[in-house]
């Protein structure tokens, strides 16, 4: 399974990777907004895509919206961010993520979700 983590916090982008090589999933990185629609645009093979909200560049909403609206593509999508208030998940569940994980993220919590959504 092909995975695209876009997140521009490079301790939370490695412990992340991480956590998904150690389960033998093909991980792809993507360190801003603008990397992530770059492997976006030139691989629509993932299986899942794991975002942060907030990037240079581009954020996760933007992301999401491309994916579902322009691309019309319901590759499941995990969002994270420091920001764990109870509106902004709301919003971003209503907007068609899959999953929210509040950082810093557990990687026990990380692979269960993402297990969960590739199964």
């Amino acid at each position: 399974m092909k995975i695209l983590v876009c997140e521009d916090d490079a301790i939370v982008l490695k412990v992340v990777q991480l956590a998904l090589e150690q389960e033998k999933f093909e991980v792809v990185l993507a360190k801003d907004g603008k990397q992530a629609f770059q492997q976006l645009q030139s691989a629509n093979d993932f299986d899942l895509i794991i975002t942060d909200i907030h990037m240079p560049y581009r954020n996760g909403d933007e992301i999401l919206k491309w994916v579902r609206e322009d691309q019309q593509r319901k590759t499941p999508i995990i969002m994270l961010s420091s920001d764990g208030e109870e509106e902004v998940i709301k919003l971003a569940l209503k907007q068609g993520i899959n999953e929210f994980l509040v950082k810093p993220v557990d990687a026990k919590d990380l692979i269960k979700k993402v297990k969960k959504l590739l199964n």
